[in-house]
């Protein structure tokens, strides 16, 4: 029997590629084509609420956080999910999905989207949206959206359209602007 030594990290840039190898094993070339895909290729995820596990050294499973607007929420779309065929079934996609969420949490997001299974996904605290509530870029299946809602009238707000958000507010750009005046000079 194989001794594991998982570790549960936040993601940087140096897991990228194990990332994109482990998502493709999982999805296959069909990932692209999912609605959630269009919405991450509208902006980047946030690295800070992104996860990563790690066995013995090697990153086996990964989660990606993509801040959104649904409707009136700002919150977070978890995905893609993956772990490796050799790791499954131990518990680490359960793990980093809670991981994740305590994270958004915490970083004050209004809740936590994503398409996915039901039976997977509600026993870790996602709710159904309401039927049809989110028009998303792209066919989705609209009893597989679930939700962690983390904020007061969290239900209601979720109607609409569902697409990135900027995290950056107008404090940081007047921020970013005046570092690169003070540079400039």
């Amino acid at each position: 029997m194989k001794k594991h030594d998982l570790v549960y990290l936040t993601e940087d840039a140096s897991h990228d590629a194990a990332i994109e190898i482990i998502n493709e094993e999982a999805f296959g070339p069909g990932r692209f084509a999912r609605a959630a895909a269009r919405i991450r290729e509208q902006g980047p995820h946030d690295r800070s609420l992104s996860f990563i596990c790690a066995d013995n050294g090697e990153t086996i499973a990964s989660v990606r956080m993509t801040p959104v607007m649904a409707g009136s929420v700002k919150g977070h779309l978890l995905g893609p999910l993956a772990v490796r065929p050799s790791h499954k079934n131990m518990g680490i996609g359960r793990e980093l999905v809670r991981i994740a969420v305590e994270a958004a949490r915490r970083k004050g997001s209004q809740a936590v989207i994503l398409v996915g299974d039901p039976p997977y996904y509600q026993p870790l605290g996602f709710e159904k949206v309401r039927y049809a509530a989110l028009e998303f870029p792209g066919p989705v299946d609209p009893a597989r959206v679930l939700v962690v809602p983390m904020a007061e009238g969290v239900h209601a707000g979720l109607a609409g359209v569902i697409g990135w958000r900027d995290d950056a507010t107008a404090d940081d750009a007047a921020e970013i602007a005046d570092i690169e005046l003070a540079l400039a000079v």
